[in-house]
């Protein structure tokens, strides 16, 4: 027989799955896609299904990320082309080097990308991250993609680090954290010197976490972001942040 708490955490899981089924239902980019999870005692989700693109996998994913008491994600779901929509690696890979030249924020010239089986892999070494997230971004979105591995390296111009630059660079996080209505900056203690930043403590959900990351990320000479934020409240137990 369970015991109260037991009981608790079963419902709280029971809760977090109806919301994680009504965003995916709410998502519009999925369509009449169905999709299912499943919630750890962790809350840790798992979303699995089939898609007709890789655009709505990473959908599928973003909305369950959006959902409060999440706190990790595995994406198990499976794409399958509809035939009209099926490409080969050759006109794949003519589409993607033609979105990246389109692409302005992307400094195409120093990224190169190959197509096995409809899955894209793209390289290179650029000055920014929002460079790096763009150009998957843009490719995610190509009809017949199946999948995007982007192992493109952010390395910004070498340039000369004191302790009074990186002061600025933690102050200039710090101070965007704050600004940002979707971070609660006091519970984030930034770290930063040789072009690497760190964030420690905790925040409230999964988007607080990314906010605070494209937050880190936008500091000028920043090449490595340490993750090493928890989701949800201290005390929490079961699935609730």
């Amino acid at each position: 027989m369970p015991t109260t708490q037991e009981w608790e955490m079963n419902v709280q899981q029971q809760v977090l799955r109806r919301q994680l089924l009504d965003e995916l239902q709410w998502e519009p980019r999925l369509g009449a896609t169905r999709l299912d999870v499943t919630v750890g005692h962790d809350g840790v989700v798992t979303v699995a299904g089939i898609v007709q693109s890789y655009a709505q996998k990473v959908a599928a994913e973003r909305a369950v990320k959006r959902v409060k008491g999440v706190h990790g994600v595995v994406n198990d779901v499976d794409v399958r082309l509809p035939m009209a929509h099926e490409r080969t690696d050759a006109e794949l890979a003519e589409a993607v080097v033609e979105v990246l030249e389109l692409d302005v924020l992307v400094p195409h010239e120093a990224i190169w990308a190959t197509v096995s089986d409809g899955w894209v892999r793209l390289e290179g070494v650029v000055d920014w991250q929002f460079q790096r997230t763009a150009a998957e971004e843009a490719v995610h979105r190509l009809t017949g993609v199946k999948g995007v591995t982007n192992r493109i390296t952010v390395k910004p111009p070498a340039a000369d680090e004191d302790v009074t630059a990186r002061a600025q660079v933690r102050s200039g996080i710090r101070a965007a954290l704050e600004r940002s209505a979707d971070v609660e900056a006091k519970g984030i203690d930034v770290e930063a010197h040789h072009g690497r930043v760190i964030l420690r403590g905790r925040v409230h959900s999964w988007a607080e976490r990314e906010a605070a990351l494209a937050a880190a990320w936008a500091a000028p000479g920043v090449a490595t972001v340490d993750d090493h934020l928890e989701v949800g409240s201290a005390d929490r137990r079961g699935t609730e942040p």
